[in-house]
């Protein structure tokens, strides 16, 4: 078989098994009377729960438990949309989402896709934030954006980078750790030592978060 047939069989092939899984979750949510009666609210906790075997596998290096962890949070996706299809006012369905998801993609990788030049990583995280810059371009603070609800140490990774992109920066420790072992060290010795204190380590770096928002959107402001 030909390159451009072994190509053509592939995608003929992705193509079926992602509508045949749509179809199956279809036919659960309109045949399942558990399925029929759950909301995107609902899902929320199942989203969360699968997101995080599905990295618990990343880290693990476990080729099946990967492949069986992303089937199940591409369940999630198909599970959201199922529901939107449904939805009175506002319905979309996973063709809507794919095709969102196409058309965003074709505009961040114009290195791809158009005529842009991205030689190396950093030209092409260049083009892509300017591309998201563009579609974004009625957003009042870089922070707009930022799930509130990640979990802390995700949130402070996000919330300080885009910190840095308005020149507010938080200087690390005078001993900072010199590996991401030793960080792991350091980050559990900090959690031991707020348990003892009877504090919430989750609840203090999030205090800390907030008003390192604030300092951001001061800047924003002036």
């Amino acid at each position: 078989m030909s390159t451009q047939g072994a190509g053509d069989a592939a995608a003929a092939r992705r193509a079926r098994a992602l509508a045949e899984a749509a179809e199956a979750m279809r036919r659960v949510r309109e045949d399942c009377v558990w399925s029929q009666r759950i909301t995107h609210e609902d899902l929320v906790p199942y989203l969360v729960e699968e997101s995080a075997e599905l990295i618990d596998a990343v880290e693990r290096g476990s080729r099946s438990e990967l492949r069986e962890e992303l089937g199940d949070v591409l369940w999630q996706v198909l599970f959201h949309a199922e529901i939107a299809s449904r939805d009175a006012g506002d319905p979309f369905d996973i063709a809507d989402v794919a095709d969102g998801l196409t058309r965003k993609m074709v505009r961040r990788h114009p290195h791809v896709f158009a005529d842009a030049r991205a030689d190396t990583p950093e030209q092409v995280i260049e083009l892509w934030n300017a591309a998201k810059a563009a579609e974004k371009r009625d957003r009042r603070s870089v922070l707009e954006g930022v799930a509130p609800g990640m979990p802390a140490l995700a949130l402070a990774q996000k919330v300080l980078g885009k910190a840095e992109g308005v020149g507010v920066r938080v200087d690390p420790a005078a001993d900072a750790p010199a590996t991401e072992a030793e960080l792991g060290e350091a980050l559990l010795a900090l959690v031991a030592a707020a348990r003892r204190q009877g504090w919430d380590a989750e609840a203090a770096l999030r205090s800390r978060l907030r008003s390192l928002a604030d300092e951001v959107r001061e800047v924003e402001t002036d």
